[in-house]
């Protein structure tokens, strides 16, 4: 299901991603599987953007490096094996946007991780988190909320209509104006 054409129907990639990435910009995929978000993404940053597709598997890196190659978008796609003690994308990527679709509910830490997240995002871009309505209880994904607040970052938006649970997110105004650094 990760990768199907059916899937389309019930959560486009562009319908979910398209309000907040524009041309040009820098994208990271947080466990992007075998890219099923990031190929459209790539469509949408086109040859001055640039998507980094994140995963612990490299089975799903190769399929998505595969994927990019057979879509001519291998200039843009950047695949980045990351660990399940961090991402591990140097701190000078600074993403416009930054998607989690289903995953933070998997991460270990959702505070630590989540604080690692603010490290690469423009002190004005954008997270969209997105938990699945029925796997991922209300009460759980109210512990994501509160860890996303505790690591310095402030809602945005409750979107709908994005597949299931979702939060819009920026980086808090107030870590900002203060004059603490946005990324640690």
């Amino acid at each position: 299901f990760l990768d199907n054409h059916i899937r389309r129907w019930f959560q486009n990639p562009k319908k979910i991603t398209g309000p907040y990435v524009g041309e040009g910009d820098t994208v990271v995929d947080l466990g992007c599987g075998p890219g099923f978000f990031s190929i459209d993404m790539a469509q949408m940053v086109g040859e001055q953007g640039q998507v980094f597709s994140v995963d612990l598997q490299e089975e799903m890196l190769s399929k998505v490096a595969y994927k990019s190659a057979l879509k001519k978008l291998t200039g843009i796609i950047r695949p980045h094996q990351c660990t399940q003690k961090g991402i591990g994308l140097p701190d000078t990527i600074q993403a416009d946007f930054i998607l989690a679709y289903y995953m933070v509910h998997e991460t270990l830490d959702h505070e630590a991780f989540l604080s690692e997240v603010k490290t690469i995002l423009a002190p004005d871009g954008r997270l969209l988190i997105v938990e699945p309505p029925i796997h991922v209880s209300s009460e759980k994904f109210r512990e994501i909320t509160r860890a996303a607040l505790n690591a310095g970052f402030e809602i945005i938006d409750r979107p709908k209509g994005k597949g299931g649970k979702s939060l819009l997110l920026g980086i808090d105004r107030e870590t900002i104006e203060a004059g603490t650094p946005a990324i640690n």
